[in-house]
């Protein structure tokens, strides 16, 4: 992909239009992900591609949900919304996920193929969905075949 269609340029022109539009805690944000990006550019020494971008974005997604977690047992509700509200932006960035089912699929194929515990399930079936599943909804697929079987 161009330079020009890949996901940090549309990060970039978003985060330029939420500026004009005044949309402070979207600039913020975007401009977090943005920096994170870079950092992890100047990390791999190369541009970043579009895996390393939701890479990024889809481990603040993580921390976020753990703030949300946190913040609610604290009962900073304002601050638990706040960041609910940046886990849903920048969801919008992710790819679509992929149906439990395939998951699941390729998931008793690792099995039958002799993975013989959650580790070795994992290790084969995460590269299948690399940038298109959450890692914890694969581990709670996997968890669950070997809790049937």
């Amino acid at each position: 992909m161009d330079a020009a269609g890949s996901l940090l340029a549309r990060l970039q022109r978003e985060q330029a239009d939420a500026r004009r539009e005044q949309l402070k805690d979207h600039v913020m944000l975007l401009g977090m992900i943005i920096s994170e990006v870079k950092n992890r550019e100047i990390e791999v020494r190369r541009d970043a591609t579009d895996d390393d971008v939701i890479d990024v974005i889809r481990k603040g997604i993580k921390r976020r949900r753990e703030s949300v977690e946190m913040y609610a047992n604290a009962g900073r509700t304002d601050l638990s919304e706040k960041e609910q509200r940046e886990v849903t932006a920048l969801e919008t960035y992710l790819p679509a996920q992929i149906d439990p089912e395939e998951i699941r699929a390729a998931v008793r194929t690792a099995i039958a193929g002799g993975a013989a515990n959650v580790g070795a399930a994992m290790a084969k079936v995460m590269p299948l969905f690399k940038g298109r599943a959450d890692g914890s909804t694969i581990n709670a697929i996997v968890r669950e075949e070997f809790a049937r079987g």
